[in-house]
């Protein structure tokens, strides 16, 4: 008797419970917070914006063999193919708004191009970028540029280095590309059109001041006139490196593994080595645009390999 006493009122907790009626779960909300990650540097702040990402076969796209990327991704705890994030790198010097690359625009589907949107969401107008400063044209770093024929950013002069307008801007280049390779031409073209008709397209060549306190780095082989930029306020320094990586959990212990996008894989390979070696040595911080979001950290060397350390986070005060 005493047993079922203790037990009634569970009992009858029990009976509410299964006789209430069933409460639906929430929906699923499917999206993530505005992509921006805002640091200071020296006096300069500078904004990580998200393009979205972009799923890429690793195994195929890699120079080695795909049985040993998938070996490596998977330790990595990552399969194929690996969602690849699409980042730029905003800097507000205090003279200048200076955007570096663009993202993919419209070229590139549906999960990039998000670049505009998150830009504005950090709190800044694309009519306020005075320069956008580009590591090479291939279409998910100049795709955002221009969208319908418009400028995206309509106050800003475009800087890359000559080696990559003179041959991505190339219409006799492009006829004697292979088939597969055409559309890099006409995305780098489309995306350059309104700055070259308006002249805000101001090629360089190769290491060069292009605002105070930022220059260019020539780190040539992934394109023609692939570009890093360092960026450095009061002693701090950011390399802004473009696609000198692409698979962190691969290309950090193997920097000698090369891409399928590199036009020079041997000249890509040595530029990394040479931009991860001096990174490295003077504890530089590194922006990264397919290194998960938003691709900021410093890098340890460990003998021939590196050990990629992530920024920590941060909330400005």
């Amino acid at each position: 008797m005493q047993l079922l006493q203790k037990l009634s009122p569970l009992a009858a907790a029990l009976a509410f419970t299964f006789s209430a009626p069933a409460m639906a779960a929430a929906p699923l909300a499917g999206t993530n917070a505005p992509g921006f990650f805002r640091i200071m540097l020296g006096d300069f702040e500078v904004t990580a914006i998200s393009d979205g990402t972009v799923d890429l076969p690793m195994n195929k796209l890699l120079q080695q063999p795909a049985a040993k990327t998938d070996q490596e991704l998977a330790r990595a705890y990552l399969g194929n193919p690996v969602e690849t994030s699409v980042t730029g790198y905003l800097v507000n010097t205090g003279a200048k708004l200076v955007l570096i690359d663009a993202g993919a625009g419209n070229l590139f589907g549906p999960t990039l191009g998000k670049l505009l949107a998150n830009l504005k969401a950090s709190g800044y107008q694309p009519e306020q970028v005075d320069e956008v400063l580009i590591t090479h044209m291939h279409p998910d770093h100049v795709g955002g540029l221009a969208a319908n024929g418009q400028a995206a950013f309509p106050n800003a002069t475009i800087r890359a280095d000559k080696h990559d307008t003179d041959f991505w801007l190339s219409q006799a280049n492009m006829d004697q590309a292979p088939a597969d390779s055409k559309g890099f031409f006409q995305g780098a073209m489309t995306s350059l059109a309104p700055y070259v008709a308006n002249q805000h397209l101001q090629p360089f060549n190769g290491a060069s001041e292009i605002t105070p306190g930022i220059r260019a780095v020539a780190s040539y082989g992934h394109t023609p006139g692939h570009i890093s930029y360092m960026v450095e306020s009061k002693g701090k320094k950011l390399v802004v490196m473009g696609d000198l990586i692409h698979a962190g959990a691969v290309q950090f212990d193997h920097p000698e593994v090369t891409i399928g996008f590199d036009t020079d894989p041997k000249t890509a390979a040595q530029a990394r080595k040479q931009v991860f070696t001096a990174a490295a040595k003077d504890s530089e911080l590194i922006g990264a645009a397919h290194l998960p979001f938003p691709g900021l950290g410093h890098l340890r060397s460990t003998g021939k390999a590196y050990q990629w350390v992530p920024a920590n986070y941060t909330q400005l005060r």
